[in-house]
């Protein structure tokens, strides 16, 4: 087993563990540990919100999760000789859930969690069809995730980080601040908000010292979303294998990771979208001096995925097209096929007994392939969304016989109301997915007249 870099005891909170690792992305946060070129070594990481999502049969943890708290990262790392314009490769020799140990108070012993998030707090990519937080619990035998919440399904898990990066220096993370300022200037009254703007109360910044907390964590980058030292890029495929060649833009690279995820469907399309866990990750670093010129890499990671993955022959796929719900024509507008042909999916699984929630926290946990199948016939973009067959453990392709009924067992938990208990399947929507989301505290909530979510991470709008 390589050098343990950064260990995480599971009987302590991560921000006092032995190493204190970060949730910010800055400059100034110091590196934990200095490698050179070409060593291995292992990390430990804390699932995102270290610990405050529980294995119940509840979505009271979801509903309040402590967004502002995130990501638990470990790291930095630095590799000695690294400089401003090298490319940072990094290989993932092995990932996986907490080692030795079979069950356990935190995900990744033994089980992980998925979540659709309550529109007022964090949303997701079909957050007004899908307004209210619900969760699904899944159990790893081996490679293989099952869950009491969305019966009749197992699948192999592809795990990977769903976030790694390198630091970025400070002209570019001013760069952020102020096109993301900028973004939310827009429409600052926005729910959820089109960006996160830097936050210092919650900031955890690792070994820099705690006078300085203030001034830096008003200045550090929240984790969220995907930027040009690769980030919360959330890609299933960087799985085992991988090799990664990420910018530096700092000396030492300042190499951070964490956000582990058992399995994922592309797009992790309910924002916590996979099996979230906590576990280990082994590396090997090296370097490409002055690779960002050499190869045109002058922003945003590259990648060679990994060959060791679930092997899926039978897929059954469904498509959408740049056309909303109520039949307006957008130009060419992928995201829009995308969200159509993920809720085309869940109205075909709906057929066969799941909720609506259960099928999207289903798209979101499982291996699903996600594809820009046609981009260039205009008006229409044509996105797919790709269900391994293998996955359900009945017959999921139309027949004549009709579809199955699944035994719906206990449903996906939401947060218990005087009107829903704790336990028991939520209510079904009145109608279909697309239209009205389903009941929840307030009761129905209806769609924006063109029927599509204002409310996306990351600030896209429909």
């Amino acid at each position: 087993m390589p050098e343990v870099l950064f260990p995480l005891d599971s009987a302590k909170k991560f921000e006092d563990q032995e190493k204190l690792g970060h949730n910010r992305w800055h400059p100034e946060i110091p590196p934990v540990a200095t490698v050179k070129p070409g060593d291995s070594f292992r990390v430990d990481c804390r699932e995102w919100f270290d610990g405050a999502i529980v294995n119940d049969d509840s979505a009271q943890d979801i509903l309040n999760a402590p967004l502002l708290t995130v990501h638990k990262l470990s790291g930095p790392f630095a590799v000695e000789g690294a400089k401003p314009g090298d490319l940072l490769i990094v290989d993932i020799l092995d990932v996986g859930p907490i080692p030795q140990e079979d069950s356990g108070p935190l995900a990744g012993q033994g089980w992980g969690y998925t979540g659709i998030f309550s529109r007022n707090n964090g949303g997701g990519f079909l957050t007004e069809q899908f307004p209210d937080a619900y969760k699904a619990v899944w159990d790893f035998t081996g490679q293989v995730a099952t869950s009491r919440h969305v019966p009749e399904v197992s699948f192999e898990g592809l795990i990977h980080p769903g976030l790694m990066g390198t630091a970025p220096s400070a002209p570019l993370l001013a760069k952020w601040n102020k096109r993301e300022g900028d973004l939310i200037a827009t429409d600052p009254l926005r729910v959820p908000p089109l960006a996160l703007p830097p936050e210092a109360e919650h900031a955890v910044l690792g070994g820099l010292p705690r006078e300085e907390w203030g001034r830096v964590g008003a200045e550090a980058a929240r984790t969220a979303p995907p930027r040009e030292n690769g980030g919360n890029q959330d890609i299933k495929n960087l799985s085992k294998g991988s090799r990664i060649f990420y910018p530096v833009f700092v000396d030492g690279a300042n190499l951070s990771v964490g956000d582990l995820h058992f399995s994922q469907g592309d797009g992790e399309i309910t924002f916590c979208g996979a099996i979230e866990m906590g576990g280990f990750i082994d590396l090997r670093v090296d370097l490409i001096k002055g690779g960002m010129e050499t190869y045109g890499v002058s922003e945003n990671a590259i990648f060679m995925p990994g060959r060791v993955e679930p092997q899926f022959s039978e897929w059954l796929a469904f498509s959408g097209t740049s056309v909303t719900l109520d039949g307006e024509q957008r130009y060419l507008d992928s995201h829009l096929s995308y969200q159509r042909a993920c809720l085309h999916a869940i109205d075909y699984l709906v057929k066969f007994g799941y909720s609506p929630e259960q099928a999207y926290l289903l798209l979101g946990a499982a291996p699903i392939e996600g594809r820009l199948s046609g981009v260039v016939d205009i008006p229409n973009s044509c996105s797919t969304v790709y269900l391994p067959t293998a996955m359900f453990d009945f017959d999921v392709r139309p027949s004549a016989a009709g579809p199955h009924q699944i035994k719906p067992g206990i449903g996906a938990p939401a947060p218990p109301t005087p009107s829903r208990p704790l336990t028991g399947r939520p209510g079904r929507p009145r109608v279909r997915a697309g239209r009205v989301s389903p009941p929840g505290p307030s009761g129905p909530t209806r769609a924006p007249a063109d029927g599509l979510p204002r409310t996306l991470p990351g600030g896209s709008r429909p």
